[in-house]
């Protein structure tokens, strides 16, 4: 994860650095001479968005065992064997996207018993999704 936490983090400084250059650009070349605030927060937060995920598999990277994608004399068969158990079909993640644009329609027309009633709905389907193959404690 060592790779992924760099990749981050180059993405996070590029964003930080293009919100700098942003800042100038629409200072220098609007007519009302003021930078444009909202396009600079976007890019801030994307920054500090990808520093956050690349801080978080640096932290992961230290904790785990070296990946053969970590290790410069690796070779394609080490990554050979089962990389864990993936779900052959599944309607939850349609349900959670339907739900999900449910909320946000409802937030885009501020219609707060449609946000409410989305918001149950996606929790229901987070739940079923997180849950689609828990068979409880009786089971093995």
């Amino acid at each position: 994860m060592k790779v992924e936490a760099r990749i981050f983090y180059m993405v996070a400084g590029f964003a930080v650095l293009m919100t700098a250059v942003y800042w100038v650009m629409t200072a220098l070349f609007t007519t009302d001479q003021k930078a444009e605030p909202v396009g600079i927060v976007a890019l801030f937060l994307t920054g500090g968005l990808a520093f956050l995920a690349g801080s978080y598999m640096q932290f992961v990277s230290r904790r785990i065992e070296e990946r053969p994608e970590d290790r410069e004399d690796a070779e394609i068969s080490d990554g050979a064997g089962e990389l864990g158990f993936f779900s052959p079909g599944s309607y939850w993640p349609v349900a959670l996207a339907a739900a999900a644009g449910l909320a946000g329609l409802a937030l885009a027309f501020f219609h707060i018993w449609l946000l409410v009633m989305a918001l149950v709905a996606l929790l229901i389907a987070v739940g079923g999704l997180v849950f689609e193959y828990h068979t409880g404690p009786d089971h093995d």
